[in-house]
C-alpha cells in the first residue's frame, strides 16, 4: 500500500523551518490531559503500547544521532613529588618533614614568659611547676625538695607602686597572683633555666641535696623540657613570621622531571594552609639559593586504570527517560540575582552541563605535588583520545581553566600541578589571648592599633577596654594618695594643648621610608599617661600586646614599622590564640598562632590638638 502523494512531504526539514505546511507539528514536552476530574490516572502516565513509546521518543529527536561516545576506560598518567625541603623566609633550608602539621610548623610562636619587666602567664607558670613536682615524686625523691624549689624559683607579689599596676590595678589577676605567691613552684623561671645558653643544671641552687640525687635532678630537667615541647610546640626561631607584615612568609620545593620545583607562600595569615596560599616561584640555585645542595630526583610516575564514573550530587537531572528526582534539592527556588555570577554558573552547571562530567578517582598522599600529565580514554565506540589538562596553556589566557592551578607570576606557561599540603582538616582554637584592630584614623591622618583583647597576667585574654581603665584608675588612686588636691580652676575657659585617647589605642604614625620622599610607612607611637597632679614628664603608655610590643623587649629597644599598604581602608584584625589539632600520627599538637583577616572599617579616635575647652562643672 503506498501513501498518497498529497500526504508526502519531499523535504520534511525544509518544511518545518519555513512553516509550509502548518499541520506537520514536532512536540517536544508530553503532558496528561485528563477529561475527569480524578487525576489519579492521568498522573500514572500509563504506556500500553511500545510503539507509541518509540513515536514519542523519535518526536522529540531522542534518535538523532550525535557522536558523541561515553567513555568507558581511561588511564591516568600521574607524575608526584613529595615535598622535600622547607624554608621559613630569611631562615635555613632544612629538610621537610610531615610530623606535625604545616599550619603548626609555619605558625608556632615562642610563649614569652616575662614582657616589659613582667611576669605573664600564671597559669603555664603553675602547669609547669605541678608537673615538675610530680615528677620528683615519681622518682622517689625527698618530698622537701619541694619547698626548696618554691625558694630557689618563687611565685612572689611584685611592690605595689606604680610598676605593679599589671597586678595591683586589676582583680583578678591580683587574687590568682595572691594565691599562687609562696605556694607554687614557678615552672617558667625553672624552664627558662632548663633552657638557657648554657642551660642551667636542675639541682643548681638547691642545697642539702644528697650525693646519690644530683643526677637524678638533672636528668628530671631534661625530661621536664622534653614534656614542654610534647604539650606546647616552641620554634627554634620566628623568621617564618614577618611583623612588618603581619603576616607569615615560607617556602617549599620538591623535585620533579629533573628540576626544583619552588612554592612560595608570602602572604599566609588566614590559619589554614592550602594550594591557593603558594605561587610558582623560579630561583636562581632552588630553595636554598644560588650554591644550594640540589634534590635528589624523588617523583614517581604511574600509569593507572580507571572505570569511569559519572558524577552525581542532590538535584542533579536525572539521566534516565521517565525518571523523576527527588524533592531534597530544588535549583528552581534558587533566585539569584543578575549579577550574581557564582549562583549562575552554579545552576547552569547542575541543570545542563551536569551529565558530561565524569570522575576519576586517584589517590594522592599529603605533602606531594602532582601532575596529570595525560589521560588515555575509550569510549564505548572503541576509539582512544589522549586528552591534555584544560588548564594548559598561557598564564595569561584568562578562557582557560585554572581552578586548583598554582600561579606563576612572570612565566608565560601555566602551572597546571596540584599541591596537596599536608595540613590539618580542622583545628580547635581557644579563646584569643590578643586581638588587635588596625583601623585608619582620617580625621587624626594615623592608624590606630586597638587592643580589644589583652593577655591578662593570668595567662588568658581580657577586654582592652577594662584593662586600661583599671589601670588608668589605679594610677589616680596612687597619685592622689601622694600629691596634694589640684587647685580648682577658676577661669571660665582653659587651653587645652591635646586631648588623650583610651590606653588600649596605640598610634601608628606615617613617616618617610629612609631614602624615598614619596613612600610612606607607619611607625609605631606611644601617647602620654597624663593624669592631672602626677610629676613631670608623663609616663609613656606601652603596648600591652606581644604582637604590637615587637622590638620593645629587645636591648636595645627597636623601633616598630609596619607597612602601609597592609592597612587598607577597611582596616586588619589581627588576632592570637592557642590552636590544637589532631594529626595523622594520633597526636594532638598544641601551638600559639597569629590570624589576620579583614577589619571594620575606619575608626576616630576624637583626638584633638590645640582646643577651647570649658572646666567640668562648668557650663560657660
Amino acid at each position: 500500500m503506498s501513501v498518497p502523494s498529497q500526504y508526502v512531504v519531499p523535504e520534511l526539514a525544509v518544511a518545518l523551518k519555513e512553516q509550509l505546511h502548518p499541520t506537520i507539528t514536532a512536540w517536544n514536552r508530553l503532558e496528561g490531559r485528563p477529561r475527569k476530574d480524578d487525576f489519579s490516572r492521568a498522573l500514572k502516565a500509563e504506556v500500553r503500547d511500545a510503539l507509541w513509546m518509540l513515536t514519542k521518543q523519535w518526536q522529540i529527536g531522542e534518535f538523532k544521532a550525535d557522536d558523541a561516545g561515553s567513555p568507558i576506560f581511561a588511564k591516568a598518567r600521574m607524575r608526584t613529588s613529595p615535598i622535600a625541603r622547607y624554608q621559613a623566609a630569611g631562615g635555613a633550608t632544612e629538610d621537610f618533614t610531615t610530623a606535625v602539621p604545616l599550619e603548626a610548623k609555619v605558625e608556632q610562636r615562642t610563649i614569652r614568659w616575662v614582657w616589659n619587666g613582667q611576669k605573664q602567664h600564671l597559669d603555664l607558670r603553675a602547669q609547669v611547676g605541678r608537673q615538675w613536682r610530680k615528677l620528683m615524686v615519681a622518682a622517689g625523691l625527698d618530698v622537701s625538695y619541694a619547698a626548696a624549689y618554691r625558694g630557689r624559683y618563687p611565685i612572689a607579689l611584685p611592690p605595689r607602686d606604680a610598676a605593679g599596676d599589671y597586678v595591683y590595678a586589676h582583680r583578678r589577676g591580683w587574687q590568682q597572683y595572691a594565691a599562687l605567691a609562696g605556694r607554687s613552684i614557678d615552672g617558667g623561671d625553672l624552664l627558662t633555666a632548663l633552657t638557657a645558653t648554657p642551660p642551667v643544671p636542675a639541682s643548681t641552687g638547691i642545697v642539702e641535696v644528697a650525693p646519690g640525687d644530683l643526677l637524678k635532678l638533672d636528668s628530671l630537667g631534661a625530661e621536664l623540657v622534653a614534656w614542654f615541647g610534647r604539650q606546647y610546640l616552641q620554634p627554634v626561631s620566628e623568621t617564618a613570621w614577618k611583623p612588618e607584615y603581619l603576616e607569615y612568609q615560607f617556602a617549599c620545593s620538591a623535585s620533579q622531571a629533573g628540576s626544583e620545583v619552588v612554592l612560595a607562600a608570602d602572604e599566609y595569615a588566614q590559619g589554614h594552609v592550602d594550594w591557593y596560599a603558594f605561587d610558582r616561584e623560579s630561583r636562581d640555585g632552588g630553595l636554598g639559593g644560588i650554591g644550594s645542595v640540589p634534590p635528589t630526583d624523588s617523583d614517581t610516575v604511574t600509569v593507572t586504570p580507571f572505570i569511569p564514573t559519572s558524577i552525581a550530587f542532590e538535584g542533579m537531572p536525572d539521566a534516565r527517560w521517565w525518571s523523576l528526582e527527588d524533592r531534597k534539592t530544588d535549583f528552581g527556588a534558587v533566585k539569584p540575582s543578575t549579577t550574581d555570577l557564582a549562583q549562575l554558573l552554579l545552576m547552569e552547571f547542575g541543570l545542563v552541563y551536569a551529565n558530561d562530567w565524569f570522575l576519576i578517582p586517584y589517590r594522592i598522599p599529603v605533602g606531594t605535588l602532582a601532575r596529570m600529565e595525560g589521560l588515555a580514554v575509550t569510549n564505548n565506540f572503541g576509539e582512544r583520545f589522549w586528552l591534555s589538562p584544560a588548564g594548559a596553556g598561557l598564564e595569561d589566557n584568562w578562557h582557560r581553566w585554572s581552578m586548583f592551578d598554582l600561579a606563576a607570576p612572570g612565566s608565560r606557561l601555566a602551572d597546571t600541578t596540584l599541591l596537596i599540603p599536608p595540613a590539618t582538616a580542622r583545628t580547635l582554637d581557644g579563646e584569643p589571648l590578643e586581638d588587635i584592630e588596625l583601623a585608619r584614623d582620617e580625621v587624626a591622618n594615623m592608624v590606630w592599633a586597638v587592643e580589644r583583647t589583652i593577655p591578662s597576667v593570668t595567662g588568658v585574654g581580657r577586654s582592652g577596654k577594662d584593662e586600661g581603665r583599671e589601670t588608668r584608675q589605679y594610677h589616680e588612686a596612687l597619685i592622689a594618695s601622694t600629691s596634694p588636691p589640684p587647685v580648682s580652676y577658676a577661669a571660665p575657659i582653659f587651653y587645652n594643648a591635646m586631648t588623650t585617647v583610651p590606653e588600649q589605642w596605640i598610634p601608628f604614625l606615617p613617616v618617610h621610608v629612609p631614602g624615598s620622599v614619596r613612600e610612606i610607612q607607619l611607625q609605631r607611637g606611644r601617647m602620654p599617661r597624663i593624669i592631672p597632679g602626677a610629676p613631670p614628664p608623663a609616663p609613656k603608655v606601652p603596648p600591652r600586646t606581644t604582637l604590637i610590643r615587637e622590638g620593645l623587649d629587645a636591648l636595645p629597644a627597636r623601633p616598630y614599622f609596619v607597612h602601609e599598604e597592609e592597612v587598607p581602608r577597611a582596616g586588619i584584625l589581627v588576632s592570637q590564640a592557642f590552636r590544637r589539632t589532631r594529626w595523622s600520627g594520633g597526636q594532638a599538637p598544641i601551638w600559639l598562632g597569629v590570624r589576620k583577616e579583614t577589619g571594620r572599617g575606619e575608626r576616630g579616635s576624637g583626638l584633638a590638638f590645640d582646643t577651647i575647652e570649658t572646666p567640668r562643672g562648668r557650663t560657660g
